[in-house]
């Protein structure tokens, strides 16, 4: 798991994004826009299918992790350590491939509806090249 922001409209009015991504299947199984705070992380728990629910989560050690994923399922990890290094991996694309999530841009979405459907497309599509990858 791990977290971006971006920004609509201003660059005073980020927008949070939160992921889950499965690190067999390198595919989004949850996501959630927001703000950096312990509600928004526990919508992302509560959108992750209860099947991924059941293996070990990793994430940074931003503290809404901590507070809002059961401590039998959370394991808070440094960058140094790579658990997280395939979100990671996954958010550069992200930022490569669509300039409105790239910090410092002139590509911005004007509206909060069209920031959403952007990233939905983008996340669908990157999982269905994923599960054709896996399926062969």
């Amino acid at each position: 798991m791990d977290e971006l922001w971006s920004f609509v409209y201003r660059e005073s009015e980020k927008v949070w994004v939160w992921l889950a991504l499965c690190r067999e299947t390198r595919q989004i199984v949850a996501f959630v826009e927001g703000d950096r705070s312990r509600a928004t992380c526990e919508r992302l728990w509560r959108a992750i299918p209860e099947f991924y629910k059941e293996a070990s989560c990793y994430s940074d050690l931003w503290e809404a992790y901590r507070e809002a994923i059961p401590e039998e399922r959370h394991e808070a990890v440094g960058k140094e350590e790579g658990e997280t290094s395939h979100v990671e991996r996954w958010i550069d694309a992200l930022r490569q491939r669509l300039s409105r999530f790239v910090r410092k841009t002139l590509s911005f979405s004007k509206s909060h509806h069209m920031h959403h459907c952007r990233l939905k497309l983008f996340i669908y599509r990157y999982d269905l090249e994923r599960k054709s990858v896996i399926l062969g």
